[in-house]
């Protein structure tokens, strides 16, 4: 997990260009969408954090965006998360 708040834009972006980063979340709510989410790009930067993949998230105690990830918040919802 990278706090948006300790890197520069810069290594953010490529660190998404070299496939390091592919999701985003938010560190207060516990939630991790897609990079391209609509409610992640309006999140303070200091709530900001980035995950390689679904399970690092997953591991970190968060939970899928009902916004860009419905499928996987509707397992998480009914309880299904694997």
């Amino acid at each position: 997990m990278i706090r948006h708040s300790t890197v520069s834009d810069s290594e953010i972006k490529s660190k998404i260009r070299q496939k390091e980063i592919c999701l985003g979340g938010n560190r207060k709510l516990k939630i991790y969408g897609k990079l391209g989410c609509g409610s992640g790009k309006r999140m303070k930067r200091e709530n900001r954090v980035f995950f390689l993949s679904e399970k690092e998230a997953k591991d970190n105690g968060y939970r899928p965006c009902g916004h860009c990830m419905k499928i996987a918040y509707q397992k998480w919802k009914n309880g299904f998360i694997q």
